[in-house]
């Protein structure tokens, strides 16, 4: 009897995937800069870790050597993403495969205290201080204080569900 259960010993990636697919989650831009240069993406693998003190996760893939940037300045900014700004998210997701400064000029940016870019239509941005980097399998774990918070009026949020980008 087949009832969809996959063991251990039998989880592959393209099964994995697709059942991680089917968790909504908030899409976020991630950045950085610093002595090591710019650098942002589009993540939606970001979450709180402790509020005292406030402390923040992010997962980054390490097929990018641009993501050793994020390690080597210290820093990074998580930017929580309003819908309106979808067009940017997929930018830094990589559609277009526009250079780095072309994805920044997509959108209006400034800094906070670590001197990572935060997205100033962001519906929060969480200003980083990075404690932690760790390697788990094939991607980069970054934890990180934080050091400054911006918010602004709340507006409909970007998240991602079913390998799409859906407004909510």
């Amino acid at each position: 009897m087949d009832d969809g259960l996959l063991t251990t010993s039998t989880i592959d990636r393209d099964s994995f995937r697709d059942a991680m697919s089917r968790f909504a989650a908030a899409v976020h831009l991630v950045t950085t800069d610093g002595p090591a240069g710019q650098r942002g993406l589009t993540v939606s693998s970001a979450c709180s870790v402790s509020d005292s003190p406030a402390t923040l996760l992010v997962c980054l893939n390490m097929s990018s050597p641009e993501n050793d940037r994020f390690e080597a300045n210290g820093n990074f900014a998580v930017n929580l993403v309003a819908a309106a700004d979808e067009p940017v998210a997929r930018a830094f997701a990589g559609e277009g495969q526009l250079a780095p400064e072309e994805r920044f000029a997509k959108a209006e940016w400034d800094t906070l205290q670590t001197g990572a870019p935060v997205l100033t239509s962001a519906l929060a941005s969480f200003d980083c201080r990075l404690i932690e980097a760790s390697v788990v399998a094939t991607h980069r774990v970054l934890i990180g204080e934080v050091v400054a918070v911006r918010t602004n009026p709340r507006a409909a949020a970007l998240v991602y569900l079913d390998r799409a980008y859906r407004h909510l």
